[in-house]
């Protein structure tokens, strides 16, 4: 599979997300963002921790749910 970029549109959307917001993100993409995917299709810890960093630039959280194939980012509510 080949690498593909982060599109610039995703940066301004994480930049712009509203709280308890989540933009969800299949496998399939996610493995082209961030590599090295596995060869069976999943993502693996490489990817997932990839993406968790992606996502702190933006002061966003990043899960990963394998049973939905995909992943969310989201910003977390502080408590109130």
């Amino acid at each position: 599979m080949a690498t593909m970029s982060i599109p610039a549109e995703i940066d301004e959307i994480l930049g712009k997300l509203p709280l308890r917001i989540g933009l969800y993100v299949p496998d399939d993409l996610l493995q082209e963002w961030f590599p090295p995917a596995t060869k069976d299709g999943g993502v693996d810890q490489l990817t997932r921790t990839a993406a968790e960093q992606y996502a702190a630039r933006f002061e966003c959280e990043f899960q990963h749910d394998a049973a939905r194939a995909e992943g969310v980012f989201w910003k977390w509510v502080p408590a109130l």
